[in-house]
């Protein structure tokens, strides 16, 4: 078997997102003996861009899996496009309003376009019942991404989350909406108050061992594709504690750091996502002189301020065998058995930075 992993560009210049298709199976065979996925369909437009893209390449109007992996607008909005103009045969996508009741009233609110529903709650929400609306009209069948689910062919599980941890997450959402905009303000002073920059080496490394991101993020579908026993791992917008537990279901199944094929890098790249012991666990202890594996990030083309992606994180992923190929405005495609394509060229991943951001947290 193998398989066609393509990151697309997302976004404008300065704002990214995700937006994932991949297939897996003969890729030089007949439809029929391939699979093809969705994961992520960046913003609106960027749907049109997918659509058209798994038709160019992949020759197929059919989608036989579609994942959302958590209600960003930047990743769940250009999958309404693609569930209006493709034939889907299933969607993972996570329903928050059928695990809480204040979700399940933010969403009675959002119906009525209530003013009192905070901007937090609503950005939440909106995208996930647009996405169930369309998926009701079109007859797709909406499953739960949930730790435990296994696609029919074996090939993708979810690591997580686990049911109760999304509920504790949703707990988090909902108390931390009102003060959200507040704090996210004052943070993003404080750190361009304490912003400079500091030296890393291929030993030195200043990656923090506590840094933290939202709950939404950590609500985030892991996924894990094997194909032909080549491991495949998708991590959406998760962050530590979310890949933790991820990490804890892998290692009960024998995974040893460095068993990955692929990975992708949580959310665009950001230092508040990893750790140097959950990259310990996932890659390997740093000091790697070869290549282990390959790793994409889906960022913007410009990053003025060194959050999407975080040089600390670009090389935190080197110095463990992972380089990291960027898609800043660029298609980007991992493959292997794959058919040649016309108009692309070999990728160049980051290369190690010795002089990266300080925020005050490493």
């Amino acid at each position: 078997m193998g398989y066609e992993i393509d990151f697309l560009p997302v976004g404008d210049e300065s704002s990214g997102g995700d937006a994932i298709a991949l297939r897996y199976g003969n890729l030089h065979g007949p439809r029929e003996q391939q699979t093809v996925m969705v994961i992520d369909g960046g913003y609106l437009d960027d749907g049109e861009a997918l659509v058209q893209h798994i038709r160019d390449y992949y020759k197929t109007g059919v989608v036989d899996l579609v994942v959302s992996t958590h209600p960003d607008r930047d990743h769940i909005n250009g999958l309404r496009v693609v569930l209006e103009q493709m034939t889907v045969n299933k969607l993972l996508m996570h329903l928050p309003w059928s695990h809480s009741g204040d979700m399940a009233r933010a969403k009675m609110l959002l119906s009525y376009n209530a003013r009192s529903l905070r901007t937090e709650l609503r950005d939440s929400l909106q995208g996930a019942t647009d996405l169930e609306e369309i998926a009701k009209a079109q007859g797709v069948p909406i499953e739960e991404p949930f730790l435990g689910w296994t696609s029919d062919d074996g090939v993708l599980r979810i690591l997580g989350p686990t049911e109760d941890y999304y509920r504790e997450l949703l707990a988090e959402i909902v108390e931390a909406s009102a003060s959200l905009a507040a704090k996210s303000s004052w943070e993003e002073t404080l750190r361009k108050l304490l912003a400079g920059t500091v030296y890393e080496d291929l030993d030195i490394e200043t990656l923090a061992e506590n840094a933290e991101t939202t709950a939404k993020n950590n609500t985030s579908a892991i996924c894990l594709l094997e194909v032909d026993g080549k491991k495949l791992l998708f991590t959406g917008d998760a962050g530590i504690p979310a890949l933790g537990q991820a990490l804890d279901v892998l290692e009960a199944d024998g995974f040893q750091p460095g068993d990955l094929r692929f990975v992708q890098v949580p959310h665009h790249g950001s230092r508040r996502n990893v750790s140097p012991s959950v990259l310990n666990r996932l890659l390997g202890p740093k000091g790697q002189s070869a290549k282990v594996g390959t790793a994409f990030a889906s960022v913007p083309r410009k990053n003025p301020e060194q959050k999407h992606p975080s040089k600390k994180t670009t090389n935190a992923f080197l110095r463990r065998g992972y380089p990291v190929h960027l898609t800043q405005g660029v298609s980007k495609c991992s493959f292997l058995n794959a058919p040649e394509r016309s108009g692309y060229s070999t990728s160049i991943p980051e290369p190690l930075h010795t002089s990266v951001e300080d925020s005050g947290d490493a």
